[in-house]
């Protein structure tokens, strides 16, 4: 019998153990963690230029991984994001579309595919999902935390705040100056305006102190390293023109990663991605190979590679019913490419209404209502969030806060017919009827009628 010398036995060892590795032995993979925020939007922190807010450690995962600056959640309500990212499957195709909504019995989750792969998989705070079979999570608490994350297997962590949604009670609005906040275009600028973003404030820097504190018991574990971690905002806030429409303040989201020697500290990237493309992302970085029937795709090319390019465009649905006070029914589906946005508004002719707009619920509402009789800025944003025209055109480069319509300028109408092909082309691939379909869903008990 012939023996191989002990050097190229162990270089034969060596390359044995580098195959498993790389196609992803338990020992081999990463953890995985998501902090995400609740209705938090994307430009309220300090990476990505608000020069008032506080976000220490929001900025700190900017300087040390990779931040997206074009990531956007297809519906800017909390049960059909947090569902889509989970699925990897648009809220429409999955059934979770509507607000407060589940999935179609059978849905897998990343909770399946990592478990299966040979990972602990929990959750620790907001559900807003179901049903419990396709979101099967172990529940962890902020007092067991450490627990979970100092385990031997490899594991994924879904943190998910509660802040900074309504009522904005957490945190210290003494911190902030009301006459130091620089209120966006698309709100109206007035003392109840300042003093909702005060509290607004409060809450996101609370926030953000909850992610410092899922990072130190990282540490305390000693797994950073071995750590792909991730902050992502959601969705917009509860102002007009964020939650609860397809605009830029309420689909464009947050998405920071950290890899430890795996990603460039201080990168970013402006290629188009989408919550539904995380799942096949995360898959592809735990070299863990699953057949599922995505709608998203991995963009690891653009963590691993630098590249920019990933979707040509990401798309947004919305519906009103099944949300509090929402219209009777008032579909919106948007496209969006690197420099224009399409929204068709389905059933333009009522009324748009949710809770802001029929319950104050920021507390500022009315008071914009009363300047609308005498001020034009404050009557532009009343009008244009409650009636709007039947479609929508932006030059986004131009406009990012989608004051002009261009929807009737010829020099724009074969980009409109381009933009508008591909939305009908993805509603149908998606199953969606557009009002016929919004009409499926049960209304809310509080919803008015028109």
């Amino acid at each position: 019998m012939a023996y191989l010398p002990f050097r190229s036995f162990v270089s034969g060892l060596t390359l044995l153990l580098m195959i498993w590795f790389q196609n992803g032995s338990a020992l081999g993979r990463p953890n995985v963690v998501i902090v995400i925020a609740d209705d938090q939007t994307w430009f309220d922190a300090g990476c990505y230029g608000n020069t008032v807010i506080n976000t220490p450690n929001i900025d700190r995962l900017a300087a040390d991984g990779l931040k997206f600056n074009r990531a956007f959640t297809s519906t800017a309500m909390c049960a059909p994001t947090r569902q889509q990212l989970y699925t990897g499957i648009f809220p429409v195709r999955s059934g979770a579309f509507p607000n407060h909504s589940s999935v179609k019995p059978g849905t897998r989750s990343l909770v399946h595919y990592f478990r299966e792969a040979g990972y602990d998989v929990g959750l620790c705070g907001k559900k807003h999902f179901g049903p419990r079979d396709s979101f099967p999570f172990t529940t962890v608490t902020k007092n067991n935390l450490g627990t979970f994350l100092s385990g031997d297997d490899p594991f994924f962590l879904v943190y998910a705040s509660n802040s900074p949604h309504l009522p904005w009670s957490e945190g210290d609005p003494g911190q902030y100056d009301k006459q130091k906040i620089k209120v966006p275009p698309y709100l109206f600028d007035n003392e109840q305006t300042r003093a909702a973003m005060v509290k607004y404030y409060a809450e996101i820097t609370d926030f953000d102190r909850e992610l410092g504190e899922v990072d130190e018991q990282l540490r305390a574990a000693g797994k950073r390293d071995d750590t792909i971690f991730i902050y992502t905002s959601e969705q917009g806030a509860q102002f007009p023109y964020g939650k609860w429409t397809c605009y830029e303040v309420g689909l464009h989201v947050g998405l920071i990663m950290r890899w430890p020697h795996q990603i460039a500290g201080g990168s970013q990237s402006d290629a188009l991605v989408q919550y539904v493309d995380v799942l096949p992302t995360l898959l592809d970085l735990c070299k863990i190979d699953v057949k599922a029937d995505f709608d998203g795709r991995s963009f690891s090319h653009v963590i691993q590679r630098g590249s920019e390019k990933h979707n040509e465009f990401v798309f947004g649905v919305h519906t009103t019913r099944g949300i509090i006070h929402g219209s009777e029914s008032y579909p919106v589906r948007s496209i969006r490419s690197d420099r224009y946005k399409l929204i068709l508004n389905l059933n333009h002719k009522i009324a748009f209404q949710n809770t802001l707009t029929q319950g104050d619920g920021g507390g500022y509402w009315k008071s914009w209502v009363a300047a609308a009789k005498n001020d034009p800025q404050a009557k532009s944003v009343v009008q244009g969030y409650v009636q709007r025209p039947r479609i929508e055109f932006y030059d986004l480069l131009e406009d990012p806060f989608e004051r002009i319509n261009l929807a009737d300028d010829p020099l724009y109408s074969r980009q409109i017919a381009k933009m508008n092909r591909r939305l009908q082309s993805w509603m149908t691939q998606q199953g969606d009827r557009g009002d016929e379909t919004e009409r499926t869903v049960k209304p809310h008990r509080t919803m008015l009628t028109n």
